[in-house]
């Protein structure tokens, strides 16, 4: 089958031999397995960060963000039947979606939006799942609930903040403020329902004062962490919650403690690395979403469709990414 690999980590993404086209055997599926066709693959940060050598010692086949048909099942699989459409973003520690054929545990899997082309779809599995979990999981936000409570959101216009503001908007009650810098990203993120947009380059707490808002109950920080955290404990009200996806060199977390401020991890993976009890939650999470999406609820992201799944529009997708510069979700689709 047709894959996009690489053989050595660390190298810039606009050397040819950063990703390249392969051809392997596809995999066979385990007793809790499906095999899908992929049909679409979105591009998100850990993609770079594996290519880099952040979370994985030897090359792999990267990718955690999928729609396909699902060609076979194992042994065990009841949550699904070939033929279906779905949804999912993976595992880390399994070999990605940047292949034709990829195998994948049926408890992190979802039925796909009967509304959307599998473009669309693709594009939502792991900024949805890390948005929801960070959201309700992690900062403890009930749906249906927040009234009074303000939840700003740092680097509101990317994959994750995308979702998250839409998610907050839709499925509960607190004032959503997100951050953005470019013309462009301001009106995307009014356009997911920020109450309001701060520009994340200006002191925050002034402009929130302006705005009528003297302080915020819940941050979910989603990149430059260590570099907002000063601020960000300066605009928290006491007893706030920090939550935060990134990956800071170093983080010093003392400041947070006259507030009685406390500090959430969200990892995605967490779940599907450690095959949690509750593993199975990502599962009914998708379905969800799916049903949300369908239902004019949600919104799907994708920001820019790069063509075909090859090297050389992987490439392209990587180095967006990596210029801090997307808005929403970058997709490719089909094998060419």
């Amino acid at each position: 089958m047709k894959a996009i690999s690489f053989t050595q980590h660390g190298l810039p993404i606009d050397d040819p031999r950063s990703l390249i086209d392969v051809n392997i055997d596809a995999p066979q599926p385990g007793p809790r397995d499906l095999l899908v066709e992929v049909q679409a693959v979105a591009v998100n940060p850990v993609d770079t960060k594996v290519r880099a050598g952040t979370f994985a010692k030897e090359p792999k086949i990267l990718g955690w963000d999928a729609a396909g048909i699902v060609r076979q099942v194992g042994a065990d699989v009841t949550l699904f039947k070939p033929g279906d459409a779905v949804y999912y973003a993976g595992s880390l520690i399994r070999s990605g979606s940047y292949s034709e054929f990829q195998v994948v545990d049926e408890r992190i899997v979802g039925h796909r939006p009967r509304t959307v082309d599998a473009a669309h779809a693709a594009a939502l599995p792991l900024t949805s799942i890390t948005a929801w979990e960070l959201l309700f999981d992690r900062l403890g936000v009930t749906e249906g609930g927040g009234e009074g409570e303000v939840l700003l959101v740092v680097g509101a216009a990317g994959g994750v903040g995308s979702i998250l503001v839409q998610l907050a908007r839709q499925l509960t009650r607190m004032t959503v403020i997100g951050t953005a810098s470019r013309p462009e990203t301001i009106e995307w993120v009014q356009r997911m329902g920020a109450h309001h947009v701060i520009d994340h380059r200006r002191p925050m707490l002034a402009q929130l004062k302006a705005l009528g808002v003297d302080g915020v109950s819940h941050v979910a920080s989603l990149t430059h962490t260590e570099e907002y955290l000063p601020q960000l404990v300066e605009v928290l009200r006491p007893q706030g919650r920090l939550g935060l996806i990134d990956d800071p060199a170093s983080l010093d977390v003392m400041p947070l403690k006259l507030k009685s401020l406390s500090l959430h991890w969200e990892l995605m993976f967490t779940r599907s690395l450690f095959e949690t009890a509750d593993m199975i939650q990502q599962h009914h999470l998708l379905n969800r979403v799916a049903q949300l999406i369908d239902q004019g609820v949600l919104h799907t992201t994708l920001g820019a469709h790069f063509g075909a799944i090859n090297a050389a529009n992987m490439r392209s997708a990587h180095a967006l990414v990596e210029s801090g510069k997307a808005r929403g979700k970058i997709v490719l689709e089909d094998f060419q």
